[in-house]
């Protein structure tokens, strides 16, 4: 076997080397396509992004001005008056949509036989409805009675004399005070027994 290299030159594999080197270009060009088409593609899309930002901070700066146009256009006095219509307004109608029948309905299921009851003043105050009752019995327990069998109904809280008296012909004059729950709300179970 010879071993003795006989070439001007050393043979060396360029090919090989060529051949990795264009696909080394290859792949950078690919990357650096790919690269410019992504910087103009998010350059594109932040200009666009940054218009949509600048017509909504005018816009929004104009409603701004809109707003504080239309505040100082509001006359505070009309809107205290129309405020306080209003208010007038919702007291009507929860006076109308108070139920007299009901309640009296109530009253009578619960009256002791020595018991009158002279007046009846509701006042509603935002939820509460408070009714005043002025009543004429005959003895302290007869009262008692009263106030017992109208809180067993669950209509009736909190009720309390609040004033009381004696009439020339003897009688007890008591005005009594106590928050009503409509009869829609309390059930009409606890009436018929406090009846009873």
């Amino acid at each position: 076997m010879l071993r003795t290299n006989l070439s001007t030159r050393p043979f060396y594999n360029e090919r090989l080397v060529s051949v990795a080197l264009a696909v080394a270009a290859l792949v950078i060009l690919a990357l650096t396509v790919f690269n410019v088409l992504q910087l103009t593609s998010l350059s594109r899309r932040n200009a666009a992004l940054g218009g949509s930002v600048n017509r909504a901070e005018s816009e929004a700066a104009k409603l701004r001005q809109d707003a504080a146009r239309a505040r100082a256009q509001v006359d505070r006095q009309r809107l205290q008056a129309v405020l306080e219509a209003s208010q007038e307004a919702n007291r009507l109608i929860d006076r109308r949509v108070f139920s007299w029948t009901g309640l009296l309905n109530q009253l009578e299921a619960t009256l002791p036989p020595d018991v009158r009851i002279q007046s009846v003043r509701p006042s509603s105050d935002k939820d509460v409805l408070t009714l005043e009752m002025a009543i004429f019995a005959r003895r302290p327990e007869d009262v008692e009675t009263f106030i017992a069998r109208l809180e067993a109904t669950g209509a009736f809280r909190s009720v309390v004399p609040k004033q009381d008296s004696t009439t020339p012909e003897g009688l007890l004059e008591v005005l009594l005070e106590g928050q009503y729950v409509p009869a829609g709300a309390a059930g009409s179970e606890p009436v018929a027994a406090a009846a009873r």
